[in-house]
């Protein structure tokens, strides 16, 4: 876990509403895994820190993706090249993409493309075939930047590709990668009790010690996102103590 000041670099939109952050941290894009986040902190700011999955990292820089859902987004987006992001990460607990399965799907919901780059580059580096999966509520809401050996998108209105949930387009395969709103992750986990899912509580420190952050357990009692998360086995949690809403990398 490295906390470095990380400049902001540019910013693009890849959807409507929803805006790709580039920031220069060398140390934190070296490290990070797929389905870590960094905690993002600026002055003058919000008291606590912003959690955001990595979205994407090149060389030196680190990617993350939001959209302005209140007043700490919004204030991010209006940041100007050059400004400076306190940055603490990488953080959690990623996808386990060891050697073993042939075929991944990555099935993503919305803002839950958010880790999915960097688990499509650690799959193919395991010798993998990617097929990935994005859905949103119309074909403006899809992400543009998806990656995958196969693309299926899905729409809610049928506006682009298959029309229905993601979960719902999702083809065979030897390993499910999911991130989206808690509801998506549910009918997952009924689907493939074994997929890995990277799920999301409001969060407070990151780094395990305000324990803000709890996952309900099917096992009984609560993990910690933030530590032992924010990837979990999809039959593990305990779905119906969750906001069915709420979906990973959105921050208010």
């Amino acid at each position: 876990m490295l906390l470095v000041d990380a400049p902001l670099v540019a910013r693009r939109e890849v959807a409507r509403g929803m805006f790709v952050l580039t920031l220069d941290a060398p140390q934190v894009a070296e490290a990070v895994r797929a389905g870590q986040f960094v905690n993002l902190g600026w002055s003058p700011g919000p008291l606590l820190r912003r959690p955001f999955s990595v979205y994407r990292t090149d060389g030196d820089r680190v990617e993350v993706i939001l959209k302005a859902v209140g007043a700490g987004t919004a204030h991010m987006l209006q940041m100007k090249p050059g400004e400076v992001i306190s940055c603490l990460g990488p953080l959690g607990r990623g996808f386990d993409l060891s050697a073993g399965p042939k075929t991944v799907a990555l099935v993503s919901g919305g803002l839950g493309v958010a880790p999915m780059p960097l688990a499509a580059r650690d799959a193919r580096a395991a010798g993998m075939q990617v097929t990935w999966v994005h859905g949103a509520r119309s074909a403006d809401e899809l992400c543009s930047e998806v990656d995958g050996d196969e693309v299926i998108w899905a729409t809610d209105d049928g506006s682009k590709g298959f029309a229905g949930t993601a979960v719902a387009a999702v083809p065979d395969a030897d390993l499910v990668l999911a991130c989206g709103p808690n509801r998506m992750l549910a009918a997952v986990a009924m689907r493939w009790p074994d997929a890995q899912v990277a799920v999301e509580t409001y969060m407070g420190c990151g780094t395990g010690v305000c324990l803000g952050c709890a996952v309900p357990l099917v096992s009984g009692g609560y993990d910690r996102a933030c530590k032992e998360g924010p990837v979990y086995r999809a039959a593990d949690i305990e779905w119906s103590m969750l906001p069915p809403h709420l979906s990973y990398a959105i921050s208010a």
